[in-house]
Order: structure tokens, then sequence, then C-alpha cells
């Protein structure tokens, strides 16, 4: 059986959020403002100032410039497997307008988050990590977010800020495709440990991630290195492998010595992964003895040992 709420939050969060309340542009996710919500950081010289999420000892950016990726995905194994390797992990769904770790944590019908005493929201949890998405936070009726640059700006600071963490060892945050708001918005206003690039073999998704690693550059934000996601086809029957998708392994090793960055993995293209995904228990937690766990957890072992190299 899963447990969404710790019983200590349980305990503390006596209110609940509602999707109902009016929509204003300072609080599009419409939370209560009595008590003592965190200051969101101050504009210093035109630019605001980074610090740490409260409660968060490091943070990790997962990101596509090209959509389709399989960008979800990687994110949520990726977090699972720091919480099996004993780190507290969490995960915080950064795509507004498409979220899908409520899906991917079988979550998408449990209904809206508890609020703190302090009007902070409260994780929902599954398969050992917390969570937080705007997926939680909206009716699931199939209707769109149909919300302006302004609007999407102050929902990314109050899904940064207003989530009360409780202590968590790593942040994996799931960033939206494109180098838009949502993006400056995060790199700008917190303080990033690292980031991973995933792509796809295609040179049409390596161009665009060619250019979320530049946007990371630009900002000053740690290039952990990129995974290259569906990189390989294991016949089932004969074990033979196949790159049906765009350049072997030589090229994509080649395009990354040229952006100065590691390539962390590759996960192969498979039913199983794609299978537990819809189903809500990922691959890690599926199977977690299997290959293409292995190859997740390889990538989450590079990623932890940059977070604490010294450990």
């Amino acid at each position: 059986m899963r447990t969404f709420l710790l019983p200590l939050q349980r305990a503390a969060c006596n209110r609940s959020f509602s999707t109902l309340r009016p929509l204003q542009h300072e609080n599009p996710l419409g939370l209560p403002r009595s008590g003592s919500p965190p200051q969101l950081p101050r504009m210093q010289r035109g630019l605001p100032s980074k610090r740490r999420i409260p409660n968060v000892e490091k943070v990790v950016l997962v990101s596509s410039a090209k959509g389709g990726v399989g960008k979800s995905t990687i994110a949520i194994n990726l977090a699972l497997a720091l919480s099996q390797s004993g780190r507290r992990a969490g995960i915080l769904d950064a795509d507004l307008f498409g979220p899908s770790i409520p899906t991917l944590l079988a979550m998408a019908d449990l209904g809206e988050p508890r609020l703190t005493e302090h009007n902070q929201l409260v994780p929902l949890v599954n398969h050992g990590i917390k969570s937080m998405s705007m997926g939680y936070l909206i009716p699931n009726t199939g209707a769109p977010i149909a919300w302006r640059g302004l609007m999407v700006m102050k929902a990314v600071q109050q899904l940064l800020w207003e989530v009360d963490w409780a202590g968590l060892d790593v942040l994996v945050i799931d960033m939206p495709p494109g180098t838009g708001d949502v993006q400056l918005t995060v790199a700008q206003q917190v303080v990033i440990d690292g980031a991973v690039i995933v792509s796809t073999p295609q040179d049409i998704a390596l161009i665009d991630a060619v250019k979320g690693v530049n946007m990371f550059k630009k900002v000053d934000i740690p290039i952990f290195g990129m995974v290259q996601n569906m990189s390989h086809f294991v016949c089932p029957n004969c074990t033979h492998s196949s790159t049906i998708f765009g350049h072997g392994p030589d090229e994509i090793h080649r395009r990354c010595a040229e952006l100065g960055i590691e390539l962390l993995g590759d996960i192969p293209l498979h039913a199983s992964i794609c299978h537990d995904a819809d189903r809500g228990k990922p691959t890690v937690v599926a199977d977690p003895d299997g290959v293409q766990a292995q190859a997740f957890r390889q990538v989450a072992k590079r990623v932890e040992e940059k977070l604490w190299p010294s450990t």
C-alpha cells in the first residue's frame, strides 16, 4: 500500500489547497496569504539574487531544449535511484503546461496537496521520494493552462519557494522543454549544483541539446553531462543491438567532447521503460535488477559523485 503523506506532515496539515481560488498575477497558484509566506529573492542591480531552496542541500536540473526526448522519464528514475542509494530525494515538476510527474508516480488522481500552518504546500510522497507538480494543483479535466509570461514566472517562483520540503539531500527539477521564461527564472533565482542534459541520437534533437548546453553555460550553471536516451535497441529474441535512431556511440562521444561535457550514460530503447512510466512505477522501482534499471542507476551514480565528490 502506498503512503503519500508522511505521518508528521499529515498531522501538521489541517487545511487543503483549493484549486478553485481566484487566480491573480501575484499569486497564480491561489495560495492563502495569511501567516508569513516566504519572501521571494529581491532584485539587485536589475537581476534576482540567487539563493538555496529552503531545507534542500543540493539541486539538479534535468533539461532538454527539445520536447519528446524522454526527459521526465530520466528525471524521475534519477530521483528514485538517488533515493535508493540512501539520499533523501525529491522531484519538482517545473513543466507547468505539460506536467508528467503525477502520472509517472501514479498520483494524477490523488487530489490536491495539503498546506502547512504557514501556508506552504506539502509534497506528496510515493516510492520513497517527495514530489510537487502543477499537475497536483489543477483539476484533472484536460483543460490547458493558458498563461502569459508573468503568470508563468510567478507560478514557478511559488513552486520554488512555497513548498515545505522538510529536509532533502537532493532535489531534482524536471524542466520544461525550451530555453524560455521558466529556465531563466530558475537559473537566475536558485543556486543550482548542476544540470543534466537529455537528448536522443538524432541530429534534430542534438541541435537543440546544444542550445540548452550553451544557455546553462551563459548563466554559469555547472553541466554534469549528457544522457543519451533511446540510444540503442536490443532485440529481445537474438540480443542484437541496433542504433536505430541517428548516430552510433562514437559520434555522441565526439559531440560531447566538442561541447566539453561528459556523456553520463546511455539509456536503451525498451518497451518496458514506457510501460513502467505509464503505470506510475518507474523502471528502477518496477525492475530494480534489470538491465534498463542498471542504466539509470549508472547515470545516478555519476551524478551523485559530482554532487558529493568526497564521499
